[in-house]
């Protein structure tokens, strides 16, 4: 086996080449042999780890190692781990790591996001610590400003998506005006709220990282464990900054209604574990016909049904007025996500 792919046995085990061992919560296995950072050459050497948690990712991945290998700073480090290979990204990676600081964990099935990530985030050696997902293509100096922005003193840095979308009638009529609108209600939030944003373009240090914990592994299907991640940073009282120098092309998963409309039902169920969890009221919807209409509608609807609404919305897409396509793709969505807020079970999904 390859030096630098770790696999994770169902008893919590890498197995490999190297030695290993147990993690402070006795949950996963670390190499114990890499490059150790000498904390006291902090100013002169920062390094950096870029956490990526991947699952189906072989179509992703090399676009992301082909933007990392472009880096104009070399004191950095992959940690890519496999939530289940299902589509042989291990072979992507092992080529990769042939010329690439590129380090491998591979799951023996599907254990959610905040588990990978925390296997990631456990491996990882740097100083810095990035949380990437497969499906970004950062920039030449993206390393560099992660430095940067780390330079005086803890914070929380989060890089926007900057979504790009294949021509279809979806992105045309909702997937491009809503990122543009939500990017730039982004940047215009106070200090206070943009926690909101932390999603898979941030980055903290070890230290911070070390106070705040681990990603909650009850966020298991989709959505919010990032959100929990930046809440929890908040109440710490960390700095968090949105960067406009780190927002990021994001090869965007969601290209049609039909899956917009089944990540919104997710969210929506992870919405509800969030609040919860944190003892948070419920965010309260504005009054108005549009409102009370996604109320109504959510509170009949199940995810079979509004799937095939998208499905035959997005068919309809191209024949209508492109002011009436956003609306109805909008109202679909936000139905499908106060929802899924109406059935927070514990959901079970590939993402």
């Amino acid at each position: 086996m390859d030096d630098d792919v770790f696999r994770v046995q169902a008893s919590g085990m890498l197995t490999g080449t190297r030695s290993s061992l147990r993690d402070r919560r006795g949950l996963l296995w670390v190499p114990i042999d890499a490059p150790a950072v000498d904390r006291k050459m902090r100013v002169k050497s920062v390094s950096v780890s870029i956490i990526v948690p991947s699952r189906g990712g072989a179509a992703r991945l090399p676009q992301l190692f082909g933007a990392l290998r472009a880096q104009t700073v070399r004191n950095w480090e992959a940690v890519v781990v496999l939530d289940g290979d299902i589509d042989d990204s291990e072979r992507i990676c092992r080529a990769a790591a042939g010329n690439l600081p590129v380090r491998t964990i591979v799951f023996p099935e599907n254990e959610g996001r905040s588990r990978a990530l925390n296997a990631g985030f456990a491996a990882a050696t740097g100083d810095i610590l990035v949380r990437c997902d497969d499906d970004l293509v950062p920039a030449p100096d993206y390393v560099a400003q992660q430095i940067a922005e780390h330079a005086d003193g803890p914070v929380g840095v989060i890089g926007l998506y900057r979504n790009i979308f294949p021509d279809t009638p979806y992105a045309s009529v909702y997937g491009r005006p809503n990122d543009e609108r939500f990017r730039r209600e982004a940047y215009a939030k106070s200090a206070d709220a943009v926690w909101h944003y932390w999603a898979g373009n941030a980055s903290i240090s070890r230290s911070t990282y070390e106070k705040v914990g681990e990603y909650d592994p009850r966020f298991r299907a989709y959505g919010y464990e990032d959100v929990d991640m930046g809440y929890r940073l908040y109440q710490l009282g960390v700095r968090i900054h949105l960067s406009p120098e780190l927002e990021t092309n994001h090869m965007v998963a969601a290209t049609t209604t039909r899956v917009r409309v089944k990540r919104a039902y997710y969210s929506g169920s992870a919405r509800r574990v969030f609040e919860d969890k944190h003892a948070l009221p419920p965010v309260e919807h504005q009054a108005g016909l549009w409102s009370k209409s996604v109320k109504h509608a959510a509170r009949r609807a199940e995810l079979g049904a509004l799937m095939r609404r998208a499905e035959n919305l997005d068919k309809r897409l191209p024949r209508l007025p492109g002011w009436l396509g956003q609306k109805l793709v909008a109202h679909l969505v936000e139905t499908a996500a106060g929802a899924g807020y109406g059935h927070a079970v514990e959901l079970q999904a590939d993402f």
